[in-house]
């Protein structure tokens, strides 16, 4: 039996009762879900139920992640309601997938984790799975699990196994539907490879932890994004870098520099510039040039020290490095986020 799986959530439960309902299947599973977005989440995903599929003796086979092709599928239902025809197109394209798997791996016999889950209709998927399997000459089954209970039993071998409960359906129009900004900003990644906190990124390292002897609790804290940063002097823009944390009440401010220095401060605006030369030397970190610096991955732990050592912890004042420092007319143009998260730490 082939069983496409969409997450770990989903896939535990469904495989227990799958077991006990056939003792003697031998279960094959194939995690096809091009339509989770962006792609590290769908790695994330994917680790979280090999990570689960191991602990049960299950080998996953990870399909191709054929994420235009999916797009192409579902254009023009890009506005359709979760439930719409927008899924009915998505669960046929991964459903004919798991067909083609099955008969390159002379299976006869597939299904779907995703009959488990509560934001899917048991109709739309049935009706996918027979009119797939009549296509390719394969038998299916369709199980309600959610009944009786199933859904509260899923919820809590979840919680005991620590899996990764995901935020979102996973496709980036029903991310774009729920307007949270909080999931939204999952889809911006410093071009640097910096790991945000609370970022997909984080969590899929979170959950390439050893969870033994330890809990997972949810923590809210303060998180931050940087959605746009430009400096200008003398109306050119120039190479920069903003420290983390580095919040903006206005997207346009603008201050002058009368003349050459390693430091200045913006007292009305509560921004400081700071030379390349001049960071270097307060921070102690040493990189060859400033290209250097910028391709480089500081931690956001590190940066947050280094913002301690200026002004302090709890600071969200503007800090932005430089190569160097002139005189000029200066323009910033920043977007910034200052929201409440959650995410989950080990006890």
């Amino acid at each position: 039996m082939v069983v496409q799986i969409c997450c770990s959530v989903d896939f535990a439960y469904f495989l227990k009762r799958l077991r006990d309902e056939y003792p003697n299947e031998k279960i094959v599973g194939y995690f096809y879900n091009p339509n989770i977005h962006p792609y590290a989440e769908y790695m994330l995903r994917y680790y979280d139920t090999v990570r689960i599929a191991k602990k049960y003796g299950i080998e996953v086979e990870l399909g191709s992640y054929d994420l235009e092709r999916w797009m192409d599928c579902v254009k023009g239902q890009e506005m359709e309601p979760e439930r719409g025809e927008r899924c009915q197109s998505c669960f046929d394209f991964r459903m004919e997938e798991t067909a083609k798997f099955a008969v390159k791996n002379s299976e006869n016999l597939i299904t779907t984790t995703l009959l488990m889950s509560p934001k899917k209709t048991h109709a739309q998927l049935e009706k996918s799975l027979s009119e797939i399997c009549d296509k390719y000459w394969l038998n299916f089954i369709a199980p309600d699990y959610r009944k009786g209970g199933g859904t509260q039993a899923q919820m809590k071998l979840a919680k005991d196994e620590k899996l990764y409960h995901q935020k979102f359906c996973g496709c980036i129009y029903g991310l774009k539907a729920m307007n949270k900004f909080s999931l939204e900003a999952d889809l911006f990644s410093p071009i640097n490879r910096q790991i945000l906190p609370n970022s997909i990124e984080q969590r899929a390292k979170f959950y390439a932890q050893d969870f033994k002897d330890k809990s997972i609790k949810k923590d809210k804290f303060i998180n931050y994004r940087l959605l746009k940063g430009v400096v200008k002097f003398n109306q050119k823009a120039v190479k920069s870098y903003f420290l983390f944390n580095s919040h903006f009440d206005r997207n346009f401010i603008k201050f002058s520099i009368d003349k050459e220095c390693d430091e200045f401060y913006a007292d009305k605006e509560c921004v400081l510039l700071l030379s390349f030369a001049k960071f270097c030397e307060i921070s102690k970190v040493k990189f060859k040039s400033f290209d250097e610096f910028l391709a480089t991955t500081l931690s956001v732990s590190d940066e947050l020290e280094i913002r301690a050592k200026i002004f302090g912890y709890y600071s969200f004042s503007p800090i932005i490095i430089v190569e160097k420092l002139q005189k000029a007319e200066v323009k910033i143009e920043a977007i910034s986020k200052i929201y409440s998260d959650i995410r989950e730490i080990l006890v």
